[in-house]
């Protein structure tokens, strides 16, 4: 028998047998079948446990027409397809005793197909491809977050809980005990966590969790997420993702931790080649820096990233590479063997990770294939350098807006491949919709600057 606090995220698998003697030894109410549209927020209907049954046997529906960017009315009917190993109980959903569960669904159509539009059957897509060509991806994130008060209603402000800086401990650091109880959850909830402390900026955190396969890190980050807000909102605190809360501080990011294994070996380690990396490493790395303009409106999906990737907060915007140097947007940390990696710095935790991971996928396949050799690795400070000495170098810098990454992800081919067309417009339009409303929108800061001038 398996007790939910001991199997993780990615153990062994589940079967139907676990799972109705789970519900009834912990008293489980409702299962709630969690989604994500594609825009990464988390979607759920709420079924009551007794109808265990159907849920496992695919047969509870959904109606599609009314998810941003999934289907129309007209063929609307959808299902969904629970993966068993993804079922927890939910440790902040108990009352009088019983309590909630949630399972991870794959929305796939009326007639039993994966449905092209949902995210994840789309990354289980791109992890196909990748099969093919003998490799996975493993994947580590580390999502930063602010935590903020909130007032005497309820309300959220910007107020930060604190104004501790990077590594600080109490009482400096006011997140200690709302950290602790968001580690304890996530650990009943199977996650094996690494690390966590005060990030540089006032009132920001960071928690990390072991690396897995990238289904199972997007669905980890998908959790982690709902996790944080959760515990948060019981110390009457708000936990946020936004990339860029607040003027004048650093951002949010999710650097990614990337690596290719192939037959159950780290492909990118080397051991007999310069710096100890594969030449899938190096292809991989020339992939990431050929296409990362193409995927970045995927990897910084709103208009609020591109007020974090900015010289000047320790975000990277210039396209190199580097074995230690943190102001390049690729850098290989010094563990070698099983840990070698490529750790990408430019994703914020805004994104959905079930697309970031598929074009991170797709833009190393890129690499790999094609044999896309590197340039040298830039070990100097990238943002002392003056544009012209960056010219010199050929270092590219990233999109400078939503706008921007838009017009390159709309015609990279690299893009659709790993998207496919459903995707890719919807997500293309719903976000020229967004850039829309943000450029005829009147700031408080055009009021401030024009208002008495003009």
């Amino acid at each position: 028998m398996k007790d939910f606090m001991h199997v993780p995220l990615n153990g062994e698998s589940y079967t139907a047998s676990d799972i109705k003697a789970l519900i009834m030894e912990n008293n489980v109410r409702f299962i709630k079948l969690q989604f994500v549209d594609i825009n990464g927020q988390v979607k759920n209907m709420s079924v009551p446990a007794e109808h265990i049954d159907k849920i496992l046997a695919n047969e509870i529906m959904l109606d599609g027409s009314s998810i941003k960017g999934f289907r129309n009315i007209e063929t609307s009917d959808m299902y969904f397809y629970p993966d068993m190993n993804t079922f927890q109980i939910l440790p902040w959903q108990e009352r009088d005793g019983m309590r909630s569960a949630r399972l991870i669904c794959d929305i796939h159509n009326a007639d039993g197909t994966p449905f092209e539009g949902c995210p994840r059957c789309n990354l289980k897509r791109i992890m196909a491809e990748a099969d093919k060509m003998g490799f996975s991806m493993n994947m580590g994130p580390e999502a930063e977050f602010f935590l903020f008060n909130r007032d005497k209603d309820g309300n959220i402000t910007t107020q930060t809980q604190d104004s501790a800086g990077y590594y600080d401990v109490g009482p400096d650091d006011l997140g200690e005990n709302v950290r602790s109880d968001i580690v304890a959850c996530l650990q009943e909830m199977g996650f094996d966590i690494e690390a966590s402390h005060h990030e540089v900026a006032d009132g920001q955190h960071e928690i990390d969790f072991k690396y897995s396969d990238i289904l199972t890190t997007a669905d980890n980050v998908v959790t982690f997420k709902m996790a944080v807000k959760a515990i948060a909102t019981q110390h009457n605190l708000h936990a946020t993702f936004m990339p860029k809360p607040i003027y004048g501080i650093n951002g949010s990011g999710m650097h990614c931790n990337i690596s290719l294994f192939s037959d159950g070996k780290n492909a990118f380690y080397d051991p007999d080649t310069e710096y100890q990396l594969s030449d899938t490493a190096k292809y991989a790395v020339g992939g990431l820096l050929k296409n990362i303009k193409s995927i970045t409106a995927i990897l910084n999906p709103t208009v609020n990233s591109y007020k974090r990737l900015v010289p000047g907060y320790e975000a990277p915007v210039y396209l190199a590479w580097s074995l230690a140097n943190r102001s390049a947007l690729l850098r290989v940390p010094a563990k070698r063997g099983n840990a070698t990696r490529v750790e990408l710095r430019s994703p914020d935790p805004a994104c959905n990770p079930y697309l970031a991971f598929a074009t991170i996928l797709e833009a190393c396949l890129d690499g790999v294939r094609n044999k896309i050799e590197p340039p040298a690795p830039v070990e100097s400070n990238i943002y002392k350098l003056s544009d012209k000495e960056r010219k010199k170098q050929k270092i590219d810098s990233l999109p400078g807006s939503l706008k921007e990454a838009l017009y390159y992800l709309d015609k990279s081919l690299i893009a659709n491949a790993a998207l496919g067309q459903h995707i890719m417009h919807e997500f293309v339009t719903a976000k020229e919709h967004e850039w829309d409303e943000f450029r005829t929108y009147v700031s408080q800061w055009e009021l401030d600057k024009y208002l008495a001038r003009y």
